[in-house]
């Protein structure tokens, strides 16, 4: 029997990846002001540890969006749940995302924020899985590059769960996590 999932990105390594982000974010952004948007729910997790590294004055604020349909027939349009509140003309706007995969609805949600004319609109992620990318989209700040495999933790989650887990894992059978959406509850017990 093989395993469930194992450790794709350790808590350790994504600890100094995301140092290494607010510092190089930091150097960008010297003499300026960004505002940081991320999409609600998984980029939350990175947002929270990433604004702790970046040493300058920042604005946070969330969105929420929804496919438009099914996820295949939405082809990346989406429905703003909720939007930022602020006026973003003349800003320094920093997109901030959990996982960037075919791109297409972060490429639509760029534009709907370019739209909104920023002086600058740049892409964070903490994963970028580009082998499965769509549209031509190159995030400016990236953490790890991701295998075309499905992940959890820090974040990303399976319906709804494993968020809070430190560890980022790589699952090896969705089909026996469905059967038993549990299997994984002994990672979240091990001690960091």
């Amino acid at each position: 029997m093989t395993e469930l999932a194992r450790v794709l990105f350790g808590r350790e390594d994504i600890r100094h990846r995301v140092e290494e982000l607010g510092r190089t974010i930091t150097g960008d952004y010297v003499g300026r002001e960004p505002v940081l948007i991320s999409v609600l729910k998984g980029g939350t997790v990175f947002l929270a540890d990433l604004i702790r590294q970046i040493q300058l004055p920042l604005e946070t604020h969330m969105m929420a969006v929804s496919p438009y349909g099914g996820a295949e027939e939405s082809m990346g349009r989406v429905r703003i749940l909720l939007d930022v509140e602020i006026d973003l003309t003349g800003r320094d706007v920093l997109l901030v995302e959990d996982i960037v995969d075919t791109g297409l609805t972060l490429s639509y949600l760029l534009s709907i924020l370019r739209s909104r004319r920023p002086s600058s609109l740049e892409l964070c992620t903490l994963l970028d899985r580009s082998i499965r990318r769509i549209v031509p989209l190159r995030p400016r700040y990236v953490g790890f590059d991701c295998p075309d495999t499905f992940v959890v933790g820090y974040g990303l989650d399976f319906e709804e769960r494993y968020r809070n887990l430190a560890d980022i894992l790589e699952v090896s059978d969705t089909t026996a996590l469905k059967a038993d959406p549990d299997a994984l509850l002994s990672h979240l017990l091990v001690a960091g």
